[in-house]
């Protein structure tokens, strides 16, 4: 794309600080960065800032870019989108790039504009995918069924997923617009209508809402309040899209109200239009479970764990199902997934343990989830270990969930927990009132790792799951270090 015609699409009709740019139509633009240190020859900076951060509902603090500026201009920028406050303030510091900068006001608001445009030229169907949990995993399945129907997907990469990486993802399409489709997850994490700023860049033809849990209550108050949220991905799509519900969460099927166009159910309990019966958990990686969609049935062979990855995976398939594969289609496609990284990994090791690694995130349901995982997918286990990381954005409510939750570990039959940081010390508790003898409390991920390497032994099998900030996938990494794992590449 040339640089004049990425400027009239962040700019619309107005391009103050544009014109000093010494011939932007012969510029032509190579990709889109917010990080100078991977900035290329070519690539038009975007120096973002605390003001944009707060106002677009990230929370916590951000560095300045601003001053990295000169950075992105050294490896090779074209251009850097600057805020005009930062630029009072970093006068000194830019002045030899002023005729190099584009000025604005919002520098995320601009890149979700330019975004905008650019996904409007393209004009190709999306699927969103919005929950409480499972997000990446839905996503990657349903991209992962339509590439093997020879179709070109176009996902988010890593958690790419909110205001910011969102519009990036889309940004991908001006270096290579040759993708057949869209798969999109879409999150939330303040009461700022994210979901609903996201479906206005991509409005989806296909809305997907996985769950609703209490995720991020801290930030929104209440259960209904992130129901709210979830459901604007279904009141922003396209008129005579197709809504895709769980049938088995009420919160969640409740959203057909909202739907504009056609309406899709999944789930296990509850009757539904895409729906798995004869479910059976052999061990780990070894799931099968009878798949039904409108118009045909098929057997599964999945290699995923868990009741939850079957409800990806029906949400996947409701999706393929708009696309028009058949359940046999779906089927084979299924065969042959894998988890993304951190999300329900098996890791096996040569000295005969096992560890599920679910580092990713967590909350008291899905670690509740995951725990009956271990258990069913162990059956002959000499230990089942749980090294369960503080769940994080609970609210006031943090350290009754969490002794609750520690409570039901315990009741499940796990032999030894491990609680890791800050309001984890009430899952301990709560594992301790409930019986459960063999319990730890480690202050942090990294004291918590050499507790478990030393109690590890032939024939256990151990998760490991915690909220992202606790930062539960170092404890993978030491156990990786210091034992020989039969896996390739061990997240």
């Amino acid at each position: 794309m040339k640089l004049g015609k990425a400027i009239q699409y962040m700019f619309a009709e107005r391009a103050e600080g544009i014109r000093s740019l010494l011939d932007p139509e012969a510029m032509d633009v190579a990709r889109f960065s917010i990080d100078s240190r991977n900035v290329q020859e070519g690539d038009v900076f975007f120096a973002l800032s605390q003001p944009e951060y707060r106002n677009h509902g990230f929370n916590g603090d951000f560095e300045d870019a601003t001053r990295y500026v000169p950075d992105a201009f050294e490896r090779g920028a074209l251009a850097a989108v600057v805020r005009y406050d930062r630029l009072e303030e970093h006068q000194a510091l830019l002045e030899p790039y002023l005729r190099r900068l584009l000025l604005v006001d919002d520098v995320i608001g601009t890149i979700q504009r330019f975004a905008q445009s650019v996904f409007l030229d393209w004009d190709k169907p999306v699927a969103a995918i919005t929950g409480s949990a499972g997000k990446t995993t839905a996503k990657e399945l349903t991209a992962h069924i339509l590439e093997s129907d020879n179709r070109r997907v176009l996902k988010n990469e890593k958690n790419f997923n909110n205001g910011l990486g969102h519009p990036l993802t889309v940004l991908k399409l001006v270096a290579d617009s040759n993708y057949d489709l869209a798969v999109l997850e879409m999150a939330m994490s303040s009461p700022m209508h994210e979901i609903a700023k996201l479906c206005e860049i991509t409005p989806p033809d296909v809305a997907v809402v996985l769950n609703v849990l209490p995720v991020h209550i801290e930030h929104l108050g209440t259960i209904e309040a992130i129901r709210a949220a979830k459901a604007e991905i279904v009141q922003g799509m396209k008129p005579g899209g197709a809504a895709i519900l769980n049938a088995d969460d009420p919160r969640v099927a409740s959203m057909v109200e909202f739907s504009r166009g056609e309406t899709l159910t999944f789930g296990i309990r509850n009757r539904a239009d895409i729906s798995a019966r004869d479910i059976e958990f052999s061990g780990f990686g070894k799931t099968r479970f009878r798949l039904t969609v409108p118009g045909s049935t098929a057997k599964v062979s999945f290699p995923l764990n868990g009741i939850h990855n079957v409800m990806n995976a029906l949400a996947a398939a409701a999706v393929a199902h708009c696309f028009g594969l058949s359940a046999e289609a779906i089927a084979e496609s299924l065969a042959t997934a894998e988890p993304p990284p951190q999300r329900g990994e098996v890791i096996r090791f040569a000295e005969g343990f096992t560890i599920i690694n679910d580092s990713y995130n967590s909350n008291p349901d899905a670690l509740i989830s995951m725990t009956r995982t271990l258990i069913e997918g162990s059956p002959d286990a000499r230990r089942r270990i749980v090294v369960a990381g503080e769940m994080l954005e609970l609210g006031d409510e943090s350290r009754k969930m969490h002794f609750e939750t520690g409570k039901s570990l315990a009741d499940a039959g796990i032999d030894v927990l491990i609680a890791v940081r800050g309001d984890a010390e009430q899952l301990a508790e709560g594992a301790r009132t409930a019986g459960k003898a063999d319990v730890i409390f480690a202050p942090d991920a990294d004291s918590a790792a050499p507790i478990l390497s030393a109690m590890l032994r032939e024939g256990d099998a151990v998760l490991v799951k915690g909220s992202r900030g606790v930062r539960c996938e170092k404890i993978i990494h030491y156990i990786a270090d210091r034992f020989e794992t039969l896996n390739e590449n061990p997240q």
